[in-house]
């Protein structure tokens, strides 16, 4: 193999290493968003692991967030303001990507 072989395999494979952990932070993401959007709900325990598990879902009906944003939303019937519940979608990608890497 030449070196531009190397090179282009170490690419591929870093690419799909980030595809992977991107994935998997923003599951986790979704996730901690069932979690939080739980609490507001007053689930608790296997509830509330349940309704985490049904966000995470909502997130393959279509391309993007706007699917898991509709569900949560929905949920919340006006509980929390809109841009509150965008807001803590964006901090919860932070903090899943910190615990993936915490897990590594």
């Amino acid at each position: 193999m030449t070196t531009f072989d190397d090179r282009e395999n170490a690419f591929e494979n870093k690419f799909a290493h980030d595809q992977e952990m991107q994935f998997r932070a923003e599951a986790r993401r979704n996730k901690l968003m069932g979690l939080w959007v739980a609490d507001i709900l007053g689930k608790t325990g296997e509830d509330a692991a349940e309704y985490a598990k049904e966000v995470v879902k909502a997130d393959f009906e279509e391309a993007g967030h706007e699917d898991v944003m509709r569900k949560v939303l929905g949920d919340l019937d006006g509980r929390v303001a809109e841009a509150e519940v965008r807001k803590k979608y964006d901090e919860l990608l932070a903090v899943a990507k910190v615990q993936l890497m915490d897990e590594t």
